[in-house]
C-alpha cells in the first residue's frame, strides 16, 4: 500500500544507515584564483592560463611532456604561492549545484597553470606566442626545430642562411651609420663590414658553445652607437684632418674594451645573479625602447635627402612586413621572413634604373666634389641630392679586393681613456639588460625551461669576451646578443642552435671575401636611413612587448613605464640643447647634434673628465630610461603577477632534469671542471 503524499518515508530494507538520509555531498568547487575569475589574460610567465571566457590575444602556450621527468612528479600538489580565497562552503538543498571536479588530467593541468609542479617546483613556462594566425589556429604555433633538433644537412643550410638574412638590417647598418661620422672613406666602411662579419661568427659561435648555448646571434649591438656617436664627436677630435678615422677607430677599440672586461667581471663573479633580482619586464621595456627611440634625429632627416626613395624604401618594407606578412610560397612566408632584403634589393634597382637612364644627373655637376668645392650654385644646389638618389657614387665594389683577412689590431694600437672607458661599462650594463630579456623569451619558445641564474651570468661573461674581441678587432661598437633574436625565432620557426652554428659558419666564410664587405658597403645612404627607420621602430616594440610578463591593465606599470619613455626623451634633450647657439658646431650634421653633448654640458665640475663621463652619460636616452624603471619598479609596491617577476629556474631541481642538462650544460664535459664555480656551471 502507498503512503499518503504526507505520511513519513518508509525506513530502507537492507544494510542499516543514517536517518533520516543525509543529503548527497556536494562535489566542492575549485578555489579560483584573480586571473580565472577575472577572465584575465594572463602573460606572466608561471601564472594561470585564461579562462574559457578570457579574449584570445593570439598567445598560445605550448602543450606541456605529457610524461614529466621522474623526479618532478613526486609529492603532493602544492598550492600556489599567490594568495587565494578560501573555497566556498557545500552547497545545501535547494541551493544551485556545483559544477563536478574536473577529472585528473584537468586537476594536473590546472596545477601546472598555475606555475608549479606537484613538488612545488616551478612549472615550465608556457611560451608567449607570437601568434601571427589571429583567426583561430587549430593548433598552438611553436617552433619547427627545437634547441637539440637537428634538421637535416639541406634544411641546415637553408634555415641557416634564413636566420642571419632575416636579422641583415641589425648585423651590417651599424657600420654604415659610423664610418661617414667618423670620416672614413669607402673602402674604409667596406673593411669594417668585412671585420663585422667575421666578429658577430666567432662570436655566436662562442656563446653557442660556452654562453647560454641558445640560439641567439650575437653581433653589433644599438645599444653601442649612441655611446660610439657620442665618442666619435667628442671635442679632442675637432679639427682632426688626417688619418681622423684610424686615430678615432683606435679610442672607441680602448672604450670598448675596457666596457668588456667590466661586463666578463659582472658575469663571470655572480654580480649579475644579484642584479637579476632587480631587472624585471618593467625594467627591460622601456630600457630597450629607447634604444631605439634615441635616434628619431637621424632617421628621417638622413631619409629626407632623397625623399623619394628614401619613402619607397621604407613603404616597400612595411608592405611585405605587414601587408603580406602571411602570404605562404613554397610554405614560407616569404614577404614577411626577407622584408628587409627583398625591400632593399627592389628599391636599389630602382634607383639603378633611375640613375642609368640620367634622371638624378644635372649637367656640369659631379656628386663626388663636395659642395663646398663646387664654384656653381647650381651645383651646391644638387650635389647633396645626387650623392645621396645616385647608386653609383660608391667606389668600393671596384676598388676592394676579392680576398681581405680581417686580423687584430688592424686600425693600430688601441688607445684607453679612462672617461670614455667608463661611459662603456655603463652601457654594459645596459647591453646585459638588453640581453637578459632576450635570453629569457628565447628560452620559452625553444627549450625545456628558463636557464638558472648561473647559466645567464655565464651567457654575461660570455658577451663580455665577445665585446673584448670586437675591440681587439675594431668593429667600433661593442657585441651583444641582437635584440631581433625573438622575432626571428616566432617568425622562421627555427630554434636549432645547430642551424644557428652553421650560419655563423657562413659569415665567417663571407668575412674573408672583400666583394661581399664592398658590396654593402655600397648601399647609398637613403636607404640605410629607410631601413634603420624601420629597425629603431621594430626594436622599440620588441622592447614593449616584454610588458606581455607582467600585468598590462596595472597603472603602476603604465606609470613606471610611460614615465620612463618620457623622462628618457626630455632629460637628454635638455642635457643636448644647453648652451647651444644656432651658429655654433656647423661642421657637425645636424642628425649628429644630440652626440656633441661632452662639449656644452650643464654639468661643469673641476675635472673635465668627470664633466664629460656624466655629460655624455646622462645624455644618453637608454640611461635615463633603465634607471628610472630600475629605481620604480623596485620601490614602488606591487605584487609578483603585477610586476611580471622573470622565472629562472632552480640550480638544483634543474640539475636533476636530463632535458635541462642536455640543453644548457657546456659540451665535452667543461663544465665537470668547473662545478665549483655557480656561473661558470649550471
Amino acid at each position: 500500500m502507498s503512503s499518503a503524499s504526507g505520511a513519513l518515508p518508509q525506513p530502507r530494507r537492507g544494510r542499516p544507515g543514517p536517518w533520516p538520509p543525509a543529503p548527497p555531498p556536494q562535489p566542492q568547487a575549485q578555489p579560483l584564483s584573480w586571473a580565472k575569475r577575472t577572465g584575465f589574460q594572463s602573460r606572466v610567465s608561471g601564472e594561470s592560463q585564461p579562462s574559457a571566457s578570457a579574449p584570445n590575444s593570439g598567445q598560445v602556450p605550448l602543450p606541456r611532456p605529457t610524461e614529466p621527468p621522474a623526479d618532478l612528479e613526486s609529492g603532493p600538489p602544492a598550492r600556489p604561492t599567490s594568495a587565494l580565497p578560501p573555497p566556498p562552503a557545500a552547497a545545501g538543498n535547494g541551493e544551485r549545484q556545483q559544477p563536478p571536479p574536473p577529472p585528473p588530467q584537468a586537476r594536473a593541468r590546472r596545477r601546472d597553470s598555475d606555475g608549479l609542479r606537484p613538488n612545488g617546483q616551478a612549472a615550465a613556462t608556457p611560451l608567449p606566442q607570437l601568434q601571427e594566425e589571429e583567426e583561430a589556429p587549430e593548433r598552438p604555433a611553436h617552433v619547427k626545430y627545437e634547441l637539440r633538433d637537428s634538421p637535416g644537412l639541406f634544411p641546415l643550410v637553408i634555415y641557416g642562411f634564413q636566420h642571419y638574412i632575416s636579422m641583415l638590417g641589425s648585423i651590417i647598418l651599424i657600420p654604415l651609420v659610423m664610418v661617414p661620422a667618423m670620416g672614413g672613406s669607402a673602402d674604409d666602411m667596406a673593411a669594417v663590414v668585412s671585420t663585422v662579419l667575421l666578429v658577430t661568427g666567432m662570436t655566436t659561435l662562442l656563446h653557442m658553445f660556452v654562453g647560454t648555448r641558445l640560439p641567439l646571434v650575437q653581433g653589433p649591438s644599438f645599444v653601442y652607437l649612441a655611446p660610439a656617436l657620442a665618442i666619435i664627436n667628442s671635442p679632442e677630435f675637432f679639427g682632426l684632418n688626417d688619418n681622423n678615422f684610424k686615430h678615432i677607430m683606435k679610442h672607441l677599440q680602448g672604450a670598448v674594451i675596457i666596457g668588456g672586461a667590466f661586463q666578463v667581471v659582472l658575469g663571470y663573479t655572480g654580480l649579475m645573479s644579484l642584479l637579476l633580482r632587480l631587472i624585471n619586464p618593467v625594467v627591460v621595456s622601456p630600457t630597450v625602447a629607447a634604444v631605439g627611440l634615441s635616434f628619431f634625429s637621424y632617421g628621417f632627416a638622413k631619409l629626407g635627402t632623397c625623399i623619394e626613395m628614401g619613402i619607397l624604401q621604407l613603404l616597400m618594407v612595411v608592405i611585405f612586413a605587414l601587408y603580406l606578412r602571411k602570404i605562404k610560397l613554397f610554405g614560407y612566408r616569404v614577404f614577411l621572413i626577407y622584408a628587409v632584403p627583398l625591400g632593399l634589393g627592389i628599391t636599389w634597382a630602382i634607383a639603378f634604373v633611375l640613375t642609368a637612364t640620367g634622371v638624378y644627373s644635372y649637367k656640369g655637376c659631379d656628386a663626388n666634389i663636395p659642395a663646398s668645392n663646387n664654384v656653381s650654385a647650381f651645383c651646391r644646389k644638387h650635389v647633396l641630392r645626387m650623392k645621396s638618389c645616385r647608386v653609383d657614387t660608391s667606389h668600393a665594389l671596384k676598388s676592394s679586393p676579392w680576398f681581405r683577412f680581417p686580423y687584430p689590431l688592424q686600425w693600430g694600437t688601441p688607445v684607453f681613456s679612462w672617461k670614455m672607458g667608463l661611459v662603456m661599462c655603463v652601457v654594459s650594463i645596459i647591453a646585459s639588460v638588453d640581453s637578459v630579456g632576450s635570453y629569457h623569451a628565447s628560452s620559452l619558445f625553444v627549450a625545456t625551461r628558463p636557464p638558472t641564474s648561473g647559466v645567464v651570468s655565464r651567457g654575461i661573461g660570455v658577451e663580455g669576451v665577445s665585446t673584448v674581441l670586437a675591440g681587439l678587432w675594431g668593429t667600433g661598437v661593442g657585441s651583444a646578443t641582437v635584440t631581433e633574436n625573438v622575432h626571428t625565432i616566432a617568425v622562421t620557426k627555427m630554434g636549432s642552435r645547430r642551424a644557428v652554428g652553421f650560419g655563423a659558419i657562413l659569415l665567417l666564410l663571407f668575412a674573408v671575401v672583400g666583394k661581399v664587405g664592398a658590396f654593402i658597403a655600397s648601399i647609398p645612404d637613403v636607404m640605410v636611413a629607410a631601413l634603420l627607420c624601420f629597425m629603431w621602430a621594430m626594436l622599440c616594440a620588441l622592447g614593449l612587448s616584454n610588458l606581455r610578463y607582467s600585468a598590462t591593465g596595472s597603472s603602476r606599470n603604465s606609470i613606471i613605464v610611460g614615465l620612463s619613455l618620457f623622462l628618457s626623451l626630455s632629460v637628454p634633450s635638455y642635457f643636448q640643447q644647453y648652451g647651444v647657439h644656432p651658429s655654433t658646431n656647423s661642421s657637425v650634421p645636424t642628425y649628429f647634434q644630440p652626440y656633441i653633448v661632452a662639449s656644452h654640458g650643464p654639468v661643469h665640475t673641476g675635472s673635465g673628465g668627470v664633466n664629460y663621463f656624466l655629460n655624455t652619460l646622462l645624455s644618453l636616452n637608454m640611461v635615463i630610461a633603465f634607471l628610472v624603471a630600475l629605481i620604480l619598479d623596485n620601490t614602488v609596491p606591487g605584487g609578483r603577477q603585477e610586476r611580471g617577476l622573470y622565472v629562472w629556474s632552480e640550480t638544483e631541481a634543474a640539475k636533476r632534469e636530463s632535458a635541462f642538462l642536455k640543453d644548457y650544460e657546456l659540451p665535452f664535459k667543461i663544465g665537470r671542471a668547473f662545478r665549483w664555480a655557480k656561473c661558470v656551471g649550471l
